[in-house]
């Protein structure tokens, strides 16, 4: 028998459609015994074709299959929602990441501004001592300060480098790309209402989401465990055709005959006692629905703490922000009037570089907090589904 089709639709597991199969069966068989015909005894040969056709359907299966497809749908819209997430975290990272290089550029100029004025005043010392004004260990302090801002010049263009290497990673693009950043290193400080960022949280955050699915998904089980305890009805339908054909030992064809028959039934099947397997799976099913339950609600509790403290940190970092800007304007000043009086003569070198040190660190302590802030702003926006 050679099976020459066999029709079967997926659904068809789930009894949405029926499953359909074609048979066909060939065969050649010589007949030892003798037929007479007429006056003569002769040796036959039979041959015989026999297709068929065949139809199951699950017509009743106690609301399972409604269950099922309803939960396919469920775990489609996880699917989803999970690459939605793994969309959100990695737009984040970019978002960092453009900032990591706007950030380390910045950093480069500050360098680069301290770094001349070291230089400058390593010239001007190197001058004063060519005219006799200026001791070796002036010059030697001059010199000093500036191959150390150069140092640090140096490793800051290898930080800007590392950074643009981690904004192609994050880009998917080949390290041999350079990209021009055309935004400038700046940061909006709006005000936030805590109670509207909960709200929004608790209404777009994707993990919280994709848990009220996987919620939903587990009521779903519930359902089709229950569904097993209802009797299940099956219809299969059938057609089939038979025909022979016998020939004499010349192959001379002596008669032949056909035959068909079709059939339509139902069955009807209901689980009296399977050893109680049917109720233990529907406690189980439940039980997996309060534990889903308790983790929605430890979940809901985590974020609605984590955006607290996001919240909290925010207003602290834009305090540090703006203190920081206070604070590089007092320091550029300071720096502006102090080249100025070491030049005069009005204070030493020693003094001169505490102040230039004061600056670069009042300088990278406001990139610091900008950056810091859009952290924070970023962090709050992926947490409220933003």
């Amino acid at each position: 028998q050679y099976e020459i089709a066999k029709l079967n639709n997926s659904w068809g597991t789930v009894g949405r459609f029926p499953s359909v199969s074609l048979g066909l069966t060939s065969g050649n068989r010589y007949n030892d015994s003798p037929v007479i015909i007429g006056q003569d005894n002769l040796q036959s040969y039979s041959n015989s074709l026999s297709p068929s056709v065949n139809i199951n359907w699950l017509l009743f299966s106690g609301f399972g299959v409604k269950m099922t497809k309803e939960k396919l749908e469920l775990l489609e819209n996880l699917s989803g929602g999970n690459a939605a997430l793994v969309v959100e975290n990695t737009i984040q990272a970019i978002i960092l990441g453009y900032y990591r290089v706007l950030l380390e550029q910045e950093k480069l100029k500050i360098l680069e501004q301290v770094k001349k004025l070291s230089g400058d005043r390593y010239k001007y010392e190197m001058a004063k001592k060519e005219l006799g004004s200026s001791v070796t260990f002036d010059v030697l302090q001059a010199k000093n300060s500036f191959f150390s801002d150069s140092t640090n010049y140096l490793l800051q263009e290898l930080n800007l480098k590392n950074a643009y290497l981690n904004l192609n990673l994050l880009l998917a693009e080949p390290p041999e790309i350079k990209f021009t950043l055309t935004d400038t290193f700046q940061v909006e400080t709006p005000d936030y209402n805590l109670e509207d960022l909960r709200e929004m949280m608790m209404g777009n955050n994707k993990n919280l989401l994709n848990q009220y699915i996987n919620q939903e998904i587990l009521k779903k089980e519930i359902g089709i465990q229950k569904s097993t305890a209802y009797p299940t009805l099956n219809m299969g339908a059938g057609a089939d055709y038979g025909k022979n054909w016998y020939h004499d030992q010349n192959f001379e064809p002596l008669w032949d005959n056909s035959s068909y028959g079709y059939y339509v039934n139902f069955s009807l099947n209901f689980n009296l006692f399977n050893g109680g397997n049917t109720r233990r799976a529907i406690e189980a099913a439940r039980i997996n629905e309060k534990i889903g339950q308790l983790e929605t609600m430890e979940l809901e509790q985590t974020l609605g703490n984590y955006l607290l403290n996001q919240y909290d940190l925010y207003f602290i970092r834009r305090q540090l922000y703006e203190v920081a800007e206070v604070n590089i304007e007092s320091a550029s000043l300071n720096l502006e009037i102090s080249t100025e009086k070491y030049r005069n003569g009005s204070i030493n070198s020693f003094n001169f570089r505490d102040v230039q040190l004061i600056y670069l660190n009042a300088a990278f302590r406001k990139l610091e907090a900008v950056y810091n802030l859009i952290d924070t702003r970023a962090e709050l926006l992926r947490l409220t589904g933003g």
